[in-house]
């Protein structure tokens, strides 16, 4: 397997799903070592550090990339594997934003109340004990909670050239902010334009489901990922982000309101279903409602991300885009 080490000068960054031009063009089949900055682009250090004075709201959510998948056209699938994620710095961030978060009035959700007060966490890495610290502000409370690494944003250039900005996802992925994407899955994603045009960033060490106040510990990563591809002519690409682990099939569905984002990943998921076992689509809608489980992933970007889960314990076995998965592992294994 070929290799490309990449990390970004901040005048590299993408901040963008499309519109922007690609920093390296790779072959299927290639090992990336990459450093992601976290979604604040380091600018939040100390508690002392407060969103509205420190962060532009145009500069957030930097990607590392993007990059061209050589041969990659519309139609065909871009697979991404995540080797292995490791924090790139001793501690992380979290903060309270004026008018943002799940539990506050936004632009979107127009309330008479005030804004909530603003405020930094810093969480401080023990990379013996793998863990955080949690210290509260206003209390005299901390707690070690354990180090769950994964990445905000995975995502390829939208269909027809629209351009969207990286802390939206959608059907091209981007910030969808699923615990799921995690070290060892696999992450499908429609090619939209030729050579895919994928980024990825928005490091998290840990996130509940759901983000609730809008950030995670968010920090900047070390990501090794594996590139693939497959041809139309081989599977038809998934109309919405796809995940698989060594235990399930996971989709990822984005829109508001949240029940649309719902409906979506467990309308991929019945398609899935039909694809793999030949089932009828109202057969595999039965089976869907018995054995899925549909946790959160984000209710507070531009658009909620909602995933649908089901175990391949429950299921035949059988190989999804040709076992390419479990070839993956493989591979990353000899790394």
């Amino acid at each position: 397997m070929s290799e490309l080490e990449f990390t970004p000068t901040p005048e590299q960054y993408a901040w963008t799903f499309g519109g922007v031009a690609p920093i390296h063009e790779v072959d299927p089949g290639t090992v990336l070592r990459l450093w992601c900055d976290d979604a604040f682009g380091g600018r939040i250090r100390a508690v002392t550090d407060l969103a509205s004075a420190v962060l532009d709201p145009r500069f957030l959510n930097p990607q590392t990339g993007p990059f061209a998948v050589r041969g990659a056209e519309p139609g065909d699938t871009l697979a991404l594997h995540l080797v292995d994620l490791t924090p790139a710095r001793d501690w992380g961030a979290s903060t309270l934003v004026p008018f943002f978060g799940g539990l506050t009035g936004t632009d979107r959700t127009a309330l008479l109340d005030d804004p909530l007060p603003e405020l930094t966490w810093i969480y401080e890495l023990d990379r013996a004990r793998n863990t955080v610290t949690f210290s509260a502000r206003r209390s005299d409370f901390s707690v070690d909670l354990p180090v769950a690494p994964m990445l905000g944003t995975v995502g390829v250039a939208p269909a027809a050239r629209e351009v969207r900005s990286s802390l939206t996802p959608d059907a091209f992925g981007g910030n969808m902010d699923t615990p799921e994407m995690r070290a060892g899955v696999t992450c499908y994603l429609p090619v939209n334009e030729p050579g895919a045009i994928f980024s990825v960033g928005d490091g998290h060490y840990r996130q509940g489901e759901g983000e609730s106040c809008g950030t995670a510990v968010e920090g900047a990563m070390a990501v090794t990922l594996i590139v693939d591809l497959v041809k139309a002519d081989t599977a038809p690409a998934p109309a919405w982000p796809r995940i698989e682990s060594d235990d399930e099939l996971i989709t990822v569905g984005s829109s508001r309101p949240l029940e649309d984002a719902w409906r979506i990943g467990q309308k991929e998921m019945i398609s899935w279903l039909s694809a793999l076992h030949g089932l009828d689509r109202l057969d595999a809608y039965e089976l869907l409602t018995q054995i899925s489980l549909a946790p959160l992933a984000n209710v507070v970007d531009t658009n909620y991300s909602a995933v649908t889960k089901v175990a391949k314990a429950f299921l035949p076995r059988a190989e999804a885009y040709g076992g390419l998965h479990a070839d993956l592992r493989a591979r990353a294994a000899s790394l």
